[in-house]
């Protein structure tokens, strides 16, 4: 009679024949920079992860490279008086995002993948992700990806190795590409937000990068329904139809990851989101769950649906598990 239980009697036989190893180099750490810091400054809601002066920040990836970690994503944060209806602060040769990137490539050079997020959430005094049309009070999608090619370019410029645009966007990733080849940044990748989901667990994101969409309103008329899944497979492929290298899926729904995973070629990355990180925290800081066995459990579920890296609050915190 086939046992299988026998290859699971010892820990050796269990490590020997697991199907499935999470690693460090599966792991990309999102890292906030603000304005204006002198000295980190802790989010509440997302133990462990702080705000970042340009100071802390480069200590901090300088932390990550030596445990092996192989990215980071920087999500730059101005200061409220700079925000305006479009952003413009985003695109400034010498914004926080810019200023961010160069400090990281001048300390790290290229030890480390540096991933720049291009939106405009963090910019905008309405909380959105791009313009909004006077007329309809809704995102100007054409308006907006003319704002996304700008920046990324200044991203590029400042040191960005990888462009992630996360607004959603249709178009946004030919835009981008056109203006990165035109700008002579043809080497520069571009990991498209491709199938994200206008989901409530982006919570403590919003507070850590002091985002707040005015009169209560929401992202849902330009990212996907949590409720559709071939709506996911469209996205996919119109973003690598306009030159995404990496396409990603937020937050990381296990079908989906694995569905997007099955059908295209190029890497998969996979977004572990900040409600999720909160959830495991809390749970643990009440004695309820063991939150590092939790942590691994959960980032190991994302590799075995075939997420081939994983943006995750946790990068630190288990790139020390696996090094020890």
């Amino acid at each position: 009679m086939l046992r299988p239980r026998r290859l699971r009697r010892t820990a050796a036989l269990r490590r020997l024949v697991a199907e499935t190893r999470l690693g460090i180099d599966d792991l990309v750490a999102p890292l906030f920079v603000a304005d204006g810091l002198d000295d980190p400054r802790p989010i509440g809601s997302l133990p462990g992860v702080s705000q970042h002066s340009l100071n802390s920040l480069v200590e901090e990836t300088q932390r990550l490279v030596d445990l092996g970690v192989p990215g980071v994503i920087l999500f730059g944060l101005p200061k409220p008086e700079d925000k305006d209806s479009s952003g413009s602060a985003a695109w400034h040769p010498d914004g926080i995002t810019q200023r961010a990137l160069r400090a990281v490539r001048d300390a790290v050079g290229d030890e480390v993948v540096v991933m720049a997020d291009c939106c405009l959430d963090e910019f905008t005094d309405h909380g959105h992700c791009g313009v909004i049309d006077a007329r309809t009070g809704r995102v100007d999608n054409d308006a907006t990806i003319d704002l996304y090619a700008r920046l990324a370019v200044a991203q590029a410029e400042a040191g960005a190795a990888v462009i992630a645009p996360s607004g959603m966007m249709d178009g946004q990733v030919a835009a981008i590409r056109h203006a990165l080849d035109a700008g002579g940044f043809s080497d520069t990748a571009i990991l498209a937000y491709a199938a994200k989901y206008a989901s409530a667990l982006y919570g403590p994101f919003r507070e850590a990068a002091g985002v707040t969409i005015e009169n209560g309103g929401d992202r849902r008329d330009y990212q996907q329904d949590v409720r559709n899944r071939r709506e996911a497979a469209v996205e996919v492929a119109l973003d690598l139809a306009e030159g995404a290298d990496i396409v990603m899926v937020k937050p990381a729904y296990l079908d989906i990851v694995a569905e997007v995973r099955a059908s295209v070629d190029v890497p998969v990355a996979a977004y572990h989101v900040s409600g999720e990180y909160a959830m495991v925290k809390a749970a643990a800081e009440a004695g309820w769950i063991d939150g590092p066995a939790v942590a691994l459990e959960v980032l190991t579920g994302l590799k075995r649906a075939g997420a081939d890296m994983i943006l995750t609050y946790f990068a630190r915190e288990v790139a020390e598990m696996l090094h020890g």
